[in-house]
């Protein structure tokens, strides 16, 4: 039985708009200093354990999570704001991303509480962060197929296998892993699947970078042979992964990342297109913004519904769809209305955004889940399979 998506209109209350002006102003200080240089798809691609400090301390990580846990009990909105004007100045967040987005709240919901309570204040603080295992060289949106194993030995487990794509963990102290913890059985492919805190400083660790088209090491490969994980560290029940990771993607799915990755490069081809333009190019512009406020409004609609507890796996799965295949078309449709020789000049800050964003913006249909897998997810939800 299909049912409709639901984008609940959100009105940004004043607290969150008081909290804009003042994030506004740590970003304009910090580029003005020299602390960053904005960056397309910086949420991917730009790392900084020194910023990502640096926004702790102002109280901007772990905002939505019970203080008693060590966070700061704000709302969804106001993350959202934060989120929103880091992507948009193009800083270097990548490492607090997964942590402050993902894992903590998986941490805080089923790590057992002596291990919540050592890593959860870490978060919050910008001194800790943590990668994604999920997929691996054979299984990538089907991770219902995963093949890295899980044994069990004495007070603990022991890993061995592969994961692929793990964007940050070169630089980060936790993976949060899915495992196989008892034989694939193709009639309940998602059952005997677990989640597991692993120290990527572990013995048997060992983490490979996987350089993209344009020279960057951000996707990693990361391999475990017989590493020790103790007991604590497995999250929820043994077994219990495959429910996890549904609600793990919806949160990695459902963020303004999913379109706001290349906002930095339009914003500063405006700066060069608003003076003299064509009809071409206010028609080019007229269409992105257009797109821009339209995923907009739906992906705070989500942040609304996370506000009321609910899990929007089936919305986040839809924005990020039509997100991702924006980006692309943000970028053709750049190119075409931008002076000729744009990408052979190093004058200005655009050229280096045009560059970063063509060679890395291809990638995002791929993160989080295929758009293809998407679309039969979404394809479901409307009862049409």
């Amino acid at each position: 039985m299909s049912s409709r998506f639901r984008f609940p209109h959100v009105q940004m209350p004043p607290e969150a708009t008081a909290l804009r002006k003042e994030v506004r102003e740590f970003l304009a200080e910090e580029i003005a200093n020299g602390g960053f240089v904005p960056m397309a798809d910086c949420w991917a691609s730009a790392m900084s354990a020194e910023f990502s400090r640096k926004v702790g301390q102002r109280g901007w990580l772990g905002m939505t999570w019970d203080k008693k846990y060590g966070g700061h009990g704000r709302t969804f909105l106001e993350r959202y704001v934060v989120t929103e004007e880091m992507l948009a100045a193009g800083a270097p967040v990548m490492a607090h991303w997964v942590a402050d987005r993902q894992s903590g709240p998986q941490l805080i919901k089923n790590a057992k509480p002596e291990i919540r309570d050592a890593i959860i204040p870490r978060i919050v603080s910008g001194d800790c962060f943590c990668a994604i295992g999920m997929s691996e060289p054979n299984t990538g949106s089907d991770l219902a197929s995963v093949a890295t194993k899980a044994e069990k030995v004495e007070g603990g487990w022991k890993v061995n296998g592969t994961k692929l794509w793990s964007t940050g963990a070169h630089g980060c102290d936790y993976m949060i892993t899915l495992l196989r913890t008892s034989p694939l059985d193709t009639s309940a492919r998602h059952q005997g699947l677990s989640q597991f805190i692993i120290d990527l400083k572990a013995p048997g660790v060992d983490i490979r970078g996987i350089a993209d088209i344009g020279g960057q090491v951000h996707f990693n490969e990361t391999n475990f042979e017989d590493v020790f994980v103790p007991d604590d560290y497995v999250l929820g029940e043994v077994g219990g992964g495959w429910n996890m990771v549904v609600g793990e993607l919806a949160l990695e799915r459902s963020g303004p990342e999913r379109f706001l990755s290349t906002f930095i490069v339009l914003q500063e081809a405006m700066r060069l297109l608003v003076n003299n333009p064509t009809e071409q190019t206010k028609e080019v512009l007229g269409q992105v913004v257009a797109k821009i406020k339209t995923l907009r409004r739906m992906s705070l609609g989500i942040a609304g519904l996370l506000q009321e507890g609910a899990s929007p796996e089936m919305e986040a799965a839809l924005v990020k769809d039509m997100s991702t295949n924006f980006e692309r078309e943000l970028l053709e449709k750049l190119r075409k209305v931008l002076p000729q020789n744009i990408l052979a000049t190093s004058e200005g800050l655009l050229p280096g955004l045009l560059r970063d964003g063509i060679l890395r913006v291809p990638s995002s249909t791929l993160r989080g889940g295929t758009n293809e897998v998407l679309k039969g997810m979404i394809a479901r939800q409307l009862g049409m399979r």
